[in-house]
């Protein structure tokens, strides 16, 4: 079979951004083309592993904390709901508000000296808001809720505010490795001593100014630097490494920046990258939400085909098992790093923004979501990954990060006879199966470590607890010995085959978001290339077109002089030319509406109805024409826009659907 181009590989990338879910599962099922012993020998063998786990003396502090905590209790919602609401709340007043709402009601005594774990026991005492504001009874027992609401009357919400801070920390310190790159280095050293590696992650989210770019940048520069001093093997394999988000290192990473972004990031990137292969040592890039990919992408391979990188095997990209573009991606990689005559590092993971994917997805209308909606799938796209990843390493060197005991075990199976791989694992996550992987295995095995201030952890803490807290997350479920270990490392493949419809129909498309009432809006998705080449088409027709603007009165248009309309930034683009209304205009357009509410009025609820949806149907036909006028004439960006059009045809269907729903004559009629 010929090899494709890159570009052809690029546009499978592209065309894959949003697609069939059902058939993109299928093909998965279909490459990975494991037999059914082989399915079998992997779920035994990743059943032995759960087992193992179970009777070890420390399993692992996330492991442990979920199994108290789990989204399956009360009291783990309600800490997930406060913590992911703290994210987003900006003053004190509504912080106090939502921690009386959030921990008050809930039952914290129950879980305290339940758990093994020390530090889940501290951060119980914390919730609780230690002994020094909850007092045992006299009899031994915790009343929680009344102690607390009581507290709450007499001190304030400030004090729990503080108390659920510094149970935070307790929690946070567990995920955080050291609040420098030098201190996390040092606490590393104990890790190192078992066999284990290192990639380091500066704490941080996306930069908002060229300040905070600058900053990441010199953050980033330094550990490179501090961790140069603690390289000592030729083996980059063997070596600690380092992850950047390049949305850290750019105020404006999107796509409709790309020029720009390229023009700067690039330069920025390779001087980091450089830095890297001076010291001898990984540089990964990792991955971020989906409108980010394309470009992602295109900055790699601006970089990586320096031909002064040549000889150094320490680039390395992330990709996320979780939507329908990863397969493609690999093969993209794998077809640049041949070109390039290089070998690259690939890290394999499941996806960390699944829930900010679908509800963007949801909010900009678009046709589909760019990740799988079932868990399943997601675990059946890492397993076929993995298997392409493997018949690669002639120029990769896979990474395979996961918590997961059936993945693990898949890998083993699928990796007989070629060991030039390694597993990754986050930091407080996942040490059990890992020991017991190298102990067993004697597989390399590096730790993704988390490096920064409390103040940064709070983001990075709510992407885990919403990746394992679920009920079908293994390391909610892995400790509790009511599930049974096979059910626990169930073969997803079997799995996923059982629902009644692949795609998960308790997530509905973005265009049926509001049931059968109404139909959403429908966006355009900008991010992808293909889309975006595809509305500039289609806009072109427009590029030089001129409107002409007049009151229509009684549906004829009214004499009068007319005035040239400019574009605002481009004085020689004639936009078109418009009449103004006159005050006598006014006066007979009142009179007109007057006379013919009447008619408005005699007509059914549900034909008024459908004229709005006709309106929005026409807004929606014709929203190329209305954005290239819209960005003419006012200046308008492609986001704003569609998001014009998108809200003029959702107020037509809103009040269509009222209308339907109130079978009334039109009120504020004039008399």
């Amino acid at each position: 079979m010929p090899e494709k181009k890159l570009s052809i590989l690029r546009a499978d990338i592209r065309n894959h951004y949003i697609t069939d879910e059902a058939a993109a599962v299928r093909k998965l099922i279909d490459d990975l083309d494991l037999s059914d012993a082989a399915r079998q020998a992997i779920v035994d063998k990743a059943a032995r592993l759960v087992a193992d786990l179970r009777r070890a003396d420390d399993p692992g502090v996330m492991e442990t904390f979920l199994s108290e905590y789990g989204l399956t209790t009360e009291e783990g919602v309600a800490l997930m709901c406060l913590a992911e609401a703290l994210l987003r709340v900006p003053d004190e007043i509504t912080m106090d508000a939502l921690i009386s709402d959030k921990i008050a009601p809930a039952d914290w005594s129950k879980h305290l000296g339940h758990s093994s774990s020390p530090l889940v026991n501290a951060s119980t005492w914390g919730l609780m808001l230690t002994g020094k504001v909850v007092h045992p009874l006299g009899d031994g027992t915790l009343d929680v809720v009344g102690q607390l609401r009581k507290l709450v009357r007499r001190v304030g919400e400030p004090v729990i505010r503080t108390a659920v801070s510094q149970s935070m920390k307790v929690l946070g310190h567990q995920f955080v490795l050291g609040r420098n790159i030098n201190e996390a280095m040092d606490r590393a050293r104990g890790m190192e001593k078992k066999g284990y590696s290192y990639s380091y992650d500066m704490l941080g989210e996306a930069a908002r100014t060229a300040e905070d770019a600058q900053r990441y940048f010199m953050a980033y520069s330094k550990a490179i630097s501090s961790i140069s001093e603690r390289i000592k093997n030729l083996d980059i394999r063997s070596n600690p490494g380092i992850s950047v988000k390049l949305s850290a290192l750019h105020p404006r990473y999107e796509y409709t920046q790309k020029k720009r972004v390229l023009d700067e990031m690039v330069p920025r990137l390779s001087s980091l990258v450089f830095q890297a292969k001076n010291a001898g040592m990984g540089f990964n890039i990792d991955a971020e939400e989906a409108d980010r990919l394309d470009l992602s992408l295109d900055i790699i391979e601006a970089v990586l085909s320096n031909p002064d990188l040549k000889g150094w095997d320490g680039f390395g990209v992330v990709v996320q098992a979780y939507g329908p573009r990863a397969t493609y991606v690999i093969d993209w990689l794998y077809a640049l790093s041949k070109k390039l005559n290089r070998k690259i590092m690939v890290r394999l993971v499941k996806g960390a923004y699944w829930d900010t994917e679908i509800k963007l997805a949801q909010v900009m209308g678009y046709d589909g979501y760019p990740v799988f909606t079932r868990k399943m799938a997601t675990d059946v796209s890492y397993l076929a990954c993995a298997k392409k990843l493997l018949s690669m390493t002639d120029h990769i060197y896979p990474q395979f990060a996961t918590h997961n005991a059936h993945s693990v075990a898949a890998i083993l199976e699928m990796a007989k006879g070629n060991g030039d791989f390694e597993f990754q694992r986050l930091h407080g996550m996942g040490e059990g199966l890992h020991d017991l992987v190298m102990n067993q295995n004697k597989n390399r095995c590096r730790i993704y470590a988390p490096v920064g201030v409390h103040e940064d952890l709070l983001a990075y803490l709510v992407r885990r607890l919403l990746e394992n807290g679920a009920n079908s997350s293994f390391v909610n479920q892995v400790l509790d010995e009511k599930v049974p270990p096979k059910k626990v490392v169930r073969d997803p493949v079997a799995a996923v085959l059982e629902y009644p419809s692949i795609a998960n129909d308790r997530i509905p498309l973005p265009s049926a978001l509001y049931g059968k009432a109404r139909a959403n809006s429908s966006g355009i998705n900008f991010p992808n290339p293909a889309t975006l080449a595809d509305f500039d088409k289609a806009r072109s027709d427009f590029k030089t077109f001129q409107w002409r603007a007049a009151p229509r009165i009684n549906g004829k248009e009214v004499e009068g002089k007319f005035y040239t309309v400019k574009n605002p930034s481009h004085f020689s683009d004639i936009v078109g030319e418009c009449l103004d209304a006159t005050e006598k205009d006014v006066a007979d357009a009142i009179t007109v509406a007057v006379s013919g509410a009447e008619n408005w009025c005699n007509k059914p609820s549900v034909e008024r109805a459908a004229i709005l949806e006709r309106i929005a149907d026409l807004y929606e036909a014709h929203r190329v024409e209305l954005m290239a006028l819209l960005s003419r004439e006012a200046g308008k960006s492609l986001m704003d826009g569609i998001s014009e059009v998108r809200e003029a045809a959702d107020f037509c269907r809103y009040y269509a659907l009222r209308a339907r729903e109130d079978a009334a004559s039109p009120r504020g009629l004039l008399s």
